[in-house]
């Protein structure tokens, strides 16, 4: 499987970790959230779980309003919590 944009895939044998990496970056603020293949059940399921989570994020994101060029806090806020709930 190949890494997508925004989303990297960890496979590396000397790392107890095998998964994937949801990292989103907008308007000076960046969201990481690892899918580990161990809790998901396999590599295809993580992979869609993080691809789930990326579009609701960027729905969220893309459409919030800034201040002074940044998100606002809450927007922060409710992307963290929707990363946590993922």
């Amino acid at each position: 499987m190949k890494s997508k944009r925004n989303l990297t895939r960890f496979t590396y044998e000397t790392t107890a970790f095998q998964g994937w990496r949801l990292c989103l970056s907008r308007a000076g603020s960046t969201f990481t959230k690892y899918f580990s293949d161990k809790k998901y059940g396999g590599p295809k399921k993580s992979l869609a779980a993080s691809e789930t989570a990326l579009d609701d994020l960027r729905q969220l994101v893309d459409s919030s309003r800034r201040v002074n060029g940044k998100l606002s806090q809450s927007t922060i806020r409710k992307a963290e919590k929707l990363l946590a709930a993922a």
